[in-house]
């Protein structure tokens, strides 16, 4: 059942989140209201210039392509401007958030190419750390990929099938599927070195450094299904990371599994834990 836009500000707003949910309409979209002020966009330049020395050495190609088509680094950006470049390459568009929205508005807007992005930034003193995910993570975490076709029509066929693998009991295991790949995925091509693609790596200082390179990093070949089983951490480095051969692999697999089955078959099963894959 879908929230009510009153009743979920209400909510956000006991649980102490930042946004202001109580301008959503009724998509759950706001305007950015581009009015950052001098120190805003010094942190945003200090996010970017930071972070863009290492996905320089530890990104896929085809994030480090959309970050030079979408030109995000100078300044905060303005949504409806990247939108307009990005609609270019693969139809999608941004629209404006106040931070997190419910799941069903979310996967809404991914089954119609529209990526939601949080319409504030951290501060000086979250630099390194930040509870709730920001406008850093959502536009130089997810928005760079969304310019790669395979990425995006994947990203839009979850929208469309989400809905219905949650209605089956499927919950966590959809929910599993985009942390181990939109937000943690990681990709080696044949002949080449391993690299990052997920929001999540890209938008942080020092997991994305550990899951390239750390020794204790993890490395599990990609299996839709096995994906689907895992569970993930939340409040520490990842256990474990999958790596795709290609993002063919990752649409072909979710176009071609059988959803229904697969949750048929592990629904009320324990996950499979992350250190024992």
């Amino acid at each position: 059942m879908t929230m009510n836009v009153a009743d979920y500000a209400r909510e956000c707003a006991a649980r102490g989140l930042r946004g202001d949910y109580s301008v959503c309409r009724a998509d759950f979209t706001v305007a950015q209201g581009y009015n950052y002020n001098d120190e805003e966009q010094a942190v945003w330049r200090t996010l970017c210039d930071r972070q863009t020395k290492l996905t320089r050495k530890l990104a896929h190609h085809s994030y480090l392509d959309g970050v030079a088509a979408l030109g995000l680094l100078d300044k905060i950006p303005d949504f409806g401007a990247v939108s307009e470049k990005l609609r270019k390459f693969t139809g999608w568009e941004i629209v404006a958030v106040p931070g997190l929205i419910p799941a069903q508005p979310f996967f809404d807007h991914l089954a119609h190419r529209r990526f939601p992005v949080t319409n504030w930034l951290r501060t000086q003193k979250e630099l390194d750390y930040i509870v709730e995910p920001d406008m850093f993570h959502d536009f130089f975490g997810h928005v760079p990929i969304l310019t790669q076709p395979v990425f995006a029509d994947f990203m839009q066929m979850y929208g469309k099938k989400a809905d219905s693998v949650i209605a089956l009991g499927g919950d966590e295991m959809i929910t599993r599927l985009y942390w181990y790949t939109v937000e943690y995925g990681l990709i080696r091509e044949p002949g080449q070195p391993l690299k990052a693609f997920g929001a999540g790596l890209m938008s942080s200082f020092t997991e994305l450094q550990f899951a390239v390179e750390g020794g204790e990093a993890h490395h599990v070949p990609f299996d839709l299904e096995t994906v689907m089983r895992t569970g993930y951490e939340i409040d520490k480095f990842q256990r474990a990371y999958f790596v795709l051969p290609s993002f063919d692999a990752l649409r072909d697999a979710f176009e071609t599994a059988d959803l229904a089955a697969i949750v048929a078959r592990r629904k009320g099963e324990p996950a499979l834990g992350p250190a024992s894959l």
